[in-house]
């Protein structure tokens, strides 16, 4: 049950939030079972897939972070020291940037690739870098590398959660989940 200390998200953020859980999700197993990107592969199938997820996450985080800037979220827990808010802040941030630059680095050695990207095939996006371009093939060693350190933020911002339900027990995984009580 929420209480008045600790009022839940609205239905957009959680949606907003859900979403991008379940995309992140897609994108993860689909970029693991995905066959190796060569010289010659080609964006078919599930590398096709992949680049259409990601430009999908880039418009939901930046329609997401339109929403975060125009409504105010529901107050911290003022419990908690002044170092763990920074900590929760800062991890924040580097979600949101990570979700925008992850999938923009993917796009733009696709570009360089020479490979068109598009959502689904249906909206064509612009080149993000000149077709062989040097930059854009060395974002796509570091985008691998980059969605290793997104996990590693993901499972931190999984573990905070987890921490607040049920060591700190101040409800705030209960503002983000329906159906969530605070344990007492």
């Amino acid at each position: 049950m929420q209480t008045s200390q600790t009022p839940a998200f609205g239905a957009p953020a959680k949606l907003f939030h859900w979403l991008t859980v379940l995309l992140l999700a897609a994108q993860y197993a689909i970029g693991w079972l995905m066959p190796d990107v060569h010289r010659d592969t080609q964006p078919v199938g599930l590398i096709g897939l992949h680049l259409s997820l990601g430009a999908t996450i880039v418009l939901l985080v930046l329609v997401r972070l339109a929403w975060r800037f125009s409504h105010k979220p529901p107050a911290e827990s003022s419990i908690l020291p002044a170092s763990m808010r920074l900590a929760a802040r800062v991890t924040h941030a580097l979600l949101y940037v990570l979700l925008i630059a992850l999938p923009l680095m993917g796009w733009a050695n696709a570009s360089a690739r020479g490979w068109a990207v598009s959502l689904f095939h249906v909206v064509p996006l612009p080149a993000l870098a000149a077709t062989g371009s040097a930059f854009g093939h060395t974002l796509g060693d570091v985008h691998k590398l980059t969605a290793w350190v997104l996990l590693v933020l993901i499972g931190l911002h999984v573990a905070a959660a987890l921490f607040h339900q049920f060591v700190i027990r101040d409800d705030t995984l209960g503002r983000m989940l329906p159906g969530v009580r605070k344990i007492r």
